[in-house]
């Protein structure tokens, strides 16, 4: 099977880790399909950029490992295009699309990335395989909501990361229960698994006795970052020796570095780090920390986990289905109090990391496995003639 990608979440100068969930299946679903990847990226003229938007130029020569893949561009304007944007995304994939020939198209990102596929697939008469990751779905604006729901609605197959997602396609969009295949996220055993705490720490540069409190992921914050550090202050009290490590970029960078300067937060910024680096971390670290606002089947946790580590998060999306009390305390979102008083407790009790490490076997090849069989259901939906 010749297969499409189109995503924007996908490696790019400016975010080497970006989408790494997709970035790992796709690099599995190359060795069962012919796989070629378009990642959409918007430019938008340099008065304009958007503050969040981390824009590097795609290097023609880079290449993801274990991917065929192409970046192209298409001009934007902040709110001004937005209707616009998958137009202006499909426009752009058009000419790569149709020299590739493929049987399916998999999009992952619904608006405006599978949009723009969406319509390319229409030209080609082929089937087109939507997913959906979290806040691509959980969109406020009602433009955005609108074009996100003509996808949902026309894709032969909605692929969620969660069951929660899955709901919500179907009760908020009119998604196709029929349509809908939740595939919950890998993990990559290899990389994240028991480590030695003291090994990692003096890899890392972190004393023997800190109580390392760790968040990977983008700097924003609907990850509860604000909450996490304030937090952080609040435990000083019982845990004069805790730390605040993040491990990752973005739009709040400038501000967590300002943070960082004032020794009572105890904030240490790491930056982007490569699944090897980060892996470290987990493992030198105490527990992982995810307040987010909103989440779909967020990785990050059950790479925390494999690696043998607790988690404190918020009770919010696919976490639920994620961890329980087994392995951690959910507290509700944007309560800085209720935050602290979990990693506090968290911080007091003792953990069996073997146990913790053995929650989650489920490898991205199996992930892989799953997706192409939807592409296979698609496409005999569509040779078929079928509308389910």
């Amino acid at each position: 099977m010749r297969i499409l990608v189109v995503t924007s979440q996908f490696p790019i100068a400016g975010e080497p880790t970006r989408g790494r969930p997709i970035h790992q299946t796709l690099t599995e679903l190359s060795r069962l399909a012919t796989v070629r990847v378009l990642s959409p990226v918007a430019r938008y003229p340099r008065w304009a950029r958007p503050r969040s938007y981390l824009f590097r130029a795609p290097d023609a020569g880079q290449s993801a490992s274990g991917c065929d893949a192409v970046h192209v561009t298409y001009l934007a304007l902040p709110m001004l295009s937005r209707p616009f944007n998958g137009w202006l995304c499909g426009r752009a994939l058009r000419a790569e699309a149709r020299a590739f020939a493929p049987d399916v198209i998999l999009s992952y990102w619904l608006y405006p990335d599978a949009s723009g596929a969406r319509r390319v697939a229409r030209e080609l008469g082929v089937p087109l395989i939507a997913g959906a990751r979290g806040s691509d779905i959980r969109v406020r604006d009602a433009i955005s909501r609108r074009l996100t729901a003509t996808v949902v609605r026309s894709a032969d197959r909605l692929l969620v990361v969660s069951a929660d997602l899955g709901r919500l396609a179907v009760t908020d969009y009119g998604a196709d229960p029929a349509r809908v295949r939740v595939i919950p996220n890998g993990c990559d055993a290899a990389t994240f698994h028991l480590q030695d705490r003291a090994q990692a720490r003096a890899l890392l540069d972190v004393a023997p006795d800190t109580r390392l409190v760790l968040y990977v992921g983008r700097l924003v914050a609907e990850k509860g970052l604000r909450e996490l550090v304030a937090a952080m202050r609040a435990l000083r009290g019982s845990h004069p020796g805790a730390e605040l490590v993040m491990v990752g970029d973005g739009p709040l960078r400038e501000e967590f570095a300002a943070a960082a300067n004032d020794p009572l937060n105890r904030l240490r910024l790491a930056g982007a780090q490569p699944a090897g680096t980060v892996a470290s971390w987990m493992a030198a670290c105490d527990l992982l920390a995810l307040p987010s606002y909103s989440e779909g089947h967020p990785n990050v946790l059950v790479e925390a986990l494999a690696c043998g580590r607790p988690v404190v998060s918020t009770p919010v999306g696919g976490v639920p289905e994620v961890v329980d009390e087994s392995c951690a305390i959910l507290v509700p979102p944007r309560d800085s109090s209720a935050l602290a008083d979990a990693l506090a407790r968290m911080l007091g009790r003792s953990w069996d990391e073997n146990l913790l490490s053995r929650r989650f076997s489920r490898s991205w090849a199996e992930v892989a496995g799953e997706t192409l069989t939807a592409c296979n259901e698609a496409l005999s939906m569509h040779r078929s003639g079928s509308q389910e």
